[in-house]
């Protein structure tokens, strides 16, 4: 049988919920958002794991890199797509949120997200940073600020 994973993942804190192919809830926790704990959390459970997914936010590149190095099948899903499938439900937890990801990725009514390369966000970041500069320095008022009457 395959099994499902659902991360709902915030700053502090990260909640699997692994499903079976029924939809059966088979395990769930909360662990702290480490890569190290989420890896030994799904490794501890002892059955193979068909795909693991998350919604895309600030942590995505972080976990998913890191989770998929531990060779595990992960996805990383559509913010918005999730987010308006788990607003159909009733009372919204992170538990609930944990089972409706993992109910999300178990019926495959989801958008994958392409993750970048971490050399790609390294090179966007020196690449925004260069024109920042750039156009710090061709600005004339922000070569020397003058007290307001000096300005003409």
């Amino acid at each position: 049988m395959e099994y499902f994973v659902g991360l709902d993942v915030s700053l502090r804190s990260c909640a699997p919920c692994v499903v079976d192919g029924r939809g059966k809830v088979c395990l769930e926790r909360e662990l702290p958002c480490e890569v190290d704990d989420i890896a030994s959390c799904l490794e501890s459970f002892g059955r193979p794991i068909a795909r693991i997914g998350f919604e895309a936010g600030t942590l995505s590149q972080h976990l998913f890199f890191g989770v998929q190095g531990k060779s595990f099948n992960l996805t990383c899903m559509e913010a918005r797509q999730v987010s308006a499938a788990l607003s159909a439900m009733r009372n919204k937890t992170d538990k609930t949120d944990t089972k409706g990801i993992a109910q999300i990725l178990r019926t495959g009514w989801f958008s994958p997200v392409h993750m970048k390369s971490r050399e790609a966000h390294g090179l966007r970041a020196l690449l925004s940073t260069r024109k920042a500069l750039l156009k710090k320095r061709s600005r004339p008022s922000s070569w020397c600020d003058f007290p307001d009457g000096l300005r003409s």
